[in-house]
C-alpha cells in the first residue's frame, strides 16, 4: 500500500515524464508506422529496386557470381569522384549488392546509394535518398534531422518514456481498485470512459511499449558505441599500424582475395556487409568484413574481420564487445522486422493502439480544469481517487 506522499511522487514523475515526453512519441509512433511496412510501401510507389529478370542470351548467368572487384566498378562508374564507404548484399534479394559513395571516408549524410546485379556485374538503379515520403518517416523518426544531438535528444525522450511507463505502473494499482480490469464506465462522462480507455489500452501496451521504447533509446546511442568500439579496442588491435595514413584506393588489393580469405577464415558463416579503409566501421588500413550466422539469432550477430588492405591478409577478428551484441539484438525487437507479416501485423496494431494511449493522455491533460490541475498532486493522495474524477474534481491522469 502506497502512502500518500509516496503516491503524490509517483504522481509528479508520471504527469511530467509523461507531458514532455507525449508529443515526441506521438511523433515516433506516427512516423513509425509507416516504417514497419517500408519495403510494401516501396512497392508500391516504386523506389524499390528489384534485379531485373534476365534476357533470353543471358538466362545462363542466373546463377552466376560476379567478383566484388567488378561489382566496386560499376558502382563507381555512376559516381567516379565518390568512394565507397560501405557495400553487401541485399537482405532481401540476393542477387543484389548495394554500395554506399560519398566524398569521403568520413561520416556524412551526403551519400548516394546504388544496386549491382550481382550475375552480371551491371548496374540495376540508384536508391532515392534524402527526398519521397519514406524518407522523411525516416528522418524524422531517427534524428529530426538534427544528426547526432537529434538521436540523443530522442534517447532521453525515450528514457522519459520508460519512467512515465514505471510509474503509470506504480499508480495504476491503487486506482483501478474499486474497478474490475479493463472496466470502462460507459454511464459516466466522455473524460472518465477515455480515461478508462487510457489506462486499459495503457496496461495492454505495457510491455510492447517499455521493449520497443527501451530498444528504441538504445539505437541513438549505436553512434556513440561504435565509436568507442574503435577507440578502446579496435585501435589496441591495429596498433602496428599507427600513425599511417590512408591506403590510397591505388594501392589497394583485390577487394574480392580479401573476402575469399575472410570466408576462409570464418566457415559456416557469411558476408554481411564491408566497411572500407577509413570508415566509421574500419580503420586507415583495413577492409573490415562483417560476418554473420544463418539462423534468426545468429543472423543479428556480427563478427568483424580486419582484412589488409593491400594484402587482402587476415589481421584480426575480434569478437563485438557486449554492448554492441546488446545494439545488433536489440533492433530487431524495436523494429519488429523477424517475424514475417504477421509480426508485422502485430507491431503495427501494438504501434495504433499507443498512439490512441499517448494522444488520450494529452486529450485527458488538456480537458482537466484549470483548478483541478494546479491541485491535482494534493488530490492524487485522496483515498476515493476515482470518485473525485466525474464531479470536476479530477486527479492528474493516473495513466498506465
Amino acid at each position: 500500500m502506497l502512502s500518500s506522499r509516496s503516491i503524490r511522487i509517483w504522481t509528479w514523475l508520471h504527469k511530467w515524464t509523461s507531458l514532455i515526453c507525449t508529443l515526441f512519441m506521438l511523433l515516433l509512433c506516427l512516423t513509425g508506422l509507416p516504417l514497419i511496412f517500408h519495403h510494401e510501401i516501396g512497392h508500391l510507389l516504386g523506389d524499390e529496386i528489384e534485379a531485373p529478370e534476365l534476357p533470353a542470351d543471358k538466362a545462363h548467368l542466373a546463377n552466376h557470381r560476379v567478383d566484388a572487384d567488378t561489382m566496386i566498378k560499376a558502382a563507381l562508374s555512376t559516381h567516379p569522384d565518390r568512394i565507397v564507404q560501405f557495400a553487401g548484399q541485399s537482405d532481401d534479394d540476393e542477387r543484389l549488392w548495394w554500395f554506399t559513395l560519398t566524398p569521403t571516408p568520413a561520416p556524412t549524410d551526403d551519400y548516394k546509394s546504388v544496386a549491382v546485379d550481382v550475375r552480371t556485374g551491371e548496374l540495376v538503379g540508384q536508391y532515392k535518398v534524402g527526398e519521397g515520403f519514406m524518407d522523411l518517416m525516416f528522418r524524422l523518426h531517427v534524428d529530426l534531422f538534427a544528426g547526432l544531438p537529434g538521436k540523443l535528444f530522442l534517447g532521453f525522450m525515450g528514457l522519459l518514456l520508460l519512467i512515465a511507463l514505471v510509474s503509470g505502473v506504480v499508480l495504476y494499482a491503487p486506482f483501478m481498485r474499486k474497478l474490475d480490469f479493463g472496466d470502462v464506465r460507459r454511464g459516466r462522462s466522455t473524460r472518465i470512459k477515455w480515461l478508462d480507455l487510457h489506462n486499459l489500452l495503457g496496461i495492454v501496451t505495457l510491455v510492447w511499449l517499455f521493449v520497443v521504447g527501451a530498444t528504441g533509446m538504445i539505437n541513438t546511442w549505436a553512434d556513440l558505441l561504435v565509436k568507442y568500439w574503435q577507440y578502446a579496442e579496435v585501435g589496441t588491435l591495429i596498433a602496428p599500424y599507427k600513425d599511417q595514413p590512408l591506403v590510397p584506393a591505388a594501392e589497394r588489393g583485390p577487394l574480392q582475395q580479401a573476402l575469399d580469405n575472410a570466408k576462409a577464415a570464418a566457415p559456416g558463416m557469411k558476408m554481411s556487409f564491408i566497411a572500407f579503409p577509413g570508415t566509421s566501421f574500419s580503420s586507415p588500413h583495413h577492409n573490415t568484413v562483417f560476418m554473420r550466422g544463418d539462423t534468426p539469432l545468429t543472423s543479428k550477430l556480427l563478427k568483424p574481420m580486419l582484412m589488409d588492405a593491400r594484402t587482402g591478409a587476415l589481421t584480426a577478428s575480434p569478437d563485438l564487445p557486449w554492448y554492441l551484441t546488446a545494439l545488433l539484438v536489440s533492433q530487431p525487437l524495436h523494429f519488429g522486422d523477424y517475424g514475417g507479416m504477421p509480426m508485422k501485423i502485430i507491431w503495427a496494431l501494438l504501434d495504433i493502439a499507443s498512439i490512441i494511449v499517448l494522444g488520450s493522455g494529452l486529450y485527458l491533460w488538456l480537458r482537466k480544469p484549470h483548478g483541478a490541475r494546479r491541485a491535482a498532486s494534493a488530490r492524487a493522495a485522496t483515498p476515493a481517487l476515482e470518485e473525485s474524477l466525474d464531479d470536476g474534481k479530477q486527479p492528474e491522469t493516473a495513466a498506465a
